[in-house]
Formats: C-alpha cells, sequence, structure tokens
C-alpha cells in the first residue's frame, strides 16, 4: 500500500491536475479533502474533457466537475486476494483504502505483483480455468474435467475426457 499517494482537492483545475500527473508520473489524482475521500479523477477522464471540450476551458474545469464519486475502496486489514477479486471483478487498476471515513493509502495491481510476483501466476491460472468453464457453458459441453497431465502431450493443466484417455484442451480439440 502506498500512504504517500498523489492527491489533489476538488477545486484544483483540470490543467493543473494534468500537469501534476505528468510532473509525478501517475495515472490518476486521489481527489481529497481534509482526509476524506471525495473521488478519484483518471488520464481517461482528462482525455475525456479534452476531446470534449476546448483547451482553454480546461482551466474553467474542475477535479470535481470530472471525478469518478462512487469510488470501490477497501479496508487496511483486507485480505491480497479480495483485493484482486475486486481489481478483476470491476476492472480496477488502483483501490484507495478507507478507515473510519478517513483515507489512509492506496493500493494498486503494481503493488500487488511486488509483494508476490508468484500471485499473477496463480491469477492467470485461476482466469484460464474460469474462461474454459465460461467455454464449455457457451458450448453446452458436459465433458468430465480435472485437473492433471495429459496422457497424449504430457503438459499439465485442465484435462477432458475423451472415450478412456485424459487430455489437455489442445489435444481434445484436435479430436
Amino acid at each position: 500500500m502506498t500512504r504517500n499517494f498523489i492527491h489533489t482537492s476538488p477545486g484544483t483545475n483540470l490543467k493543473e491536475c494534468a500537469k501534476l500527473m505528468v510532473k509525478k508520473r501517475v495515472g490518476s489524482l486521489i481527489i481529497k479533502e481534509n482526509d476524506t475521500l471525495k473521488g478519484i479523477l483518471t488520464e481517461k477522464d482528462i482525455i475525456w474533457a479534452i476531446v470534449k471540450k476546448s483547451k482553454h476551458d480546461l482551466e474553467n474545469i474542475k477535479a470535481s466537475d470530472l471525478m469518478k464519486r462512487k469510488v470501490t475502496t477497501i479496508k487496511p486489514g483486507t485480505d491480497i486476494t479480495e483485493a484482486m477479486k475486486k481489481f478483476k471483478k470491476k476492472k480496477l487498476r488502483r483501490l484507495p483504502v478507507v478507515e473510519r471515513k478517513k483515507l489512509i493509502g492506496l493500493i494498486t495491481a503494481n503493488d500487488i505483483l511486488k509483494i508476490d510476483p508468484g500471485l499473477f501466476q496463480a491469477i492467470a491460472e485461476t482466469l484460464q480455468i474460469k474462461e474454459e468453464k465460461a467455454k464449455l457453458k457457451r458450448h453446452n459441453i458436459s465433458a468430465q474435467r480435472k485437473s492433471g497431465i495429459c496422457e497424449e502431450c504430457g503438459i499439465f493443466g485442465l484435462l477432458y475426457k475423451d472415450c478412456a484417455q485424459w487430455l489437455c484442451d489442445e489435444c481434445y480439440s484436435k479430436r
């Protein structure tokens, strides 16, 4: 978790927000007032404003005009896997950490990968298994399946029962 996250007040104009993001090399700004989370402003929000408004209007637009007010947050004691589930489910890259309505930090997907790079592989495998389940549902395939070593190519992974053999997705698809 980052305790020294980059933040600004709701009254800051968009031009200053963009300058701050470039200077600090961040993709978002936490908008807070007296340690209370008010919202979050991302690169996408600023790009949207540049496309929709003229360059001269950027000084007149405040962070509070564009920020996302409904921000998904987590508590300090939240497990890393729960945080990863929130990242995945809500398609987020950052989560403010709030305790008793007080903003105390920010956690990003990169923060989690710095703690345990092995989590990336575990998450990737979990997502692959979930995608396979969804694919089977879409195609109404009710094949028996389990994790193990493919009897044809010897690769470990999700296996499907084909006649008397347990096969990986690739070998099962070839039949």
